[in-house]
């Protein structure tokens, strides 16, 4: 985990650091090589289980020799390990924190919020949240970065870092059929619902979104849905 500045003014960048990159790029490859390599020690056994995924492979890993088995073996796992490193780079979350804007960057894409539009920062468990004036969310960011570093990084800039959520005593648990929701909000939970069971962060993340455009504001504490309203919305 980094925190860089210079000088004061100068913005403050927060990410995983060299370290984090390094952990991808080298550790996924070379825990996928074990990892290939047990289950090449196991084709044979693996084999044997129809309820394993990729019998096809297991069984000809098993009728090869070791010296041809072994390396292929490895060379998937290696391959998954490079996989599941892109993933997790496209996924790492760089905030650049400066004293009249913030850049929130993540997959090749940045997104700026102005300080005069932000009335409030904190860390909401893995999520940074930036609420407007309104009380409404101008951003929610999950990531692994370090709440400590962000309060340092935010209050170095002279941003309202306010460590918890003010309106946190205003969220209900959402349930299908609810009376107080605007017209639509409804059917959107129920989709970011099944999105949610899925594990379908970008959907996820869209209908977050979409909910908020109809003043609707949603945290999830593990599979659940808690909800509020922006306060000002009329009420329906």
């Amino acid at each position: 985990m980094t925190v860089a500045a210079w000088h004061t003014g100068e913005d403050v960048v927060v990410d995983g650091g060299r370290g984090e990159l390094v952990l991808m790029w080298a550790g996924f490859p070379l825990l996928g090589a074990g990892l290939g390599a047990g289950l090449t020690a196991l084709s044979s056994w693996i084999a044997g289980l129809p309820w394993f995924p990729f019998q096809g492979l297991f069984e000809l890993l098993d009728r090869w020799p070791d010296e041809r088995a072994y390396p292929i073996g490895v060379g998937v796992g290696v391959l998954g390990g490079l996989v599941l490193a892109v993933v997790a780079v496209r996924d790492r979350l760089t905030v650049t924190v400066g004293h009249r804007s913030v850049r929130l960057h993540r997959d090749g894409h940045g997104r700026d919020v102005a300080r005069a539009d932000v009335a409030g920062v904190f860390v909401d468990g893995e999520a940074l949240v930036l609420l407007d004036t309104a009380g409404g969310e101008l951003a929610r960011e999950k990531s692994d970065l370090d709440a400590e570093r962000l309060r340092a990084a935010f209050t170095r800039q002279g941003w309202p870092w306010t460590g918890q959520d003010p309106h946190r005593d205003a969220y209900r648990r959402w349930v299908e059929g609810l009376p107080d929701l605007p017209p639509g909000a409804d059917a959107l939970l129920r989709a970011r619902q099944r999105a949610l069971d899925g594990g379908h962060d970008a959907e996820t993340r869209e209908l977050h979104g979409e909910l908020a455009r109809l003043g609707v504001v949603v945290r999830d504490e593990g599979k659940r849905q808690y909800w509020r309203l922006v306060p000002g919305l009329p009420s329906h």
